[in-house]
């Protein structure tokens, strides 16, 4: 169960469409979580990663050490 407070214009636009459609706001709103999810995973991610090198706890593989290991060595 979620519950979350959105601001009154989308809200406003969420309802318009749920009635424009005969669809739940919750359906919209479950359709947008899960279609945008993974890249939101993904970002935080990615700003966690180069928090970590920036702060010096983790280093980068030079791109020819990993191309030599997958055999793509030109």
């Amino acid at each position: 169960m979620l519950a979350l407070r959105l601001p009154a214009e989308i809200e406003e636009r969420l309802e318009a469409l749920a009635k424009e459609t005969g669809r739940s706001k919750s359906f919209y709103a479950r359709e947008a979580i899960v279609a945008h999810l993974d890249e939101l995973e993904e970002i935080y991610l990615a700003e966690s990663r180069l928090e970590d090198l920036r702060a010096g706890r983790s280093g980068t593989t030079p791109l020819s050490d990993v191309m030599g290991e997958y055999g793509l060595e030109s």
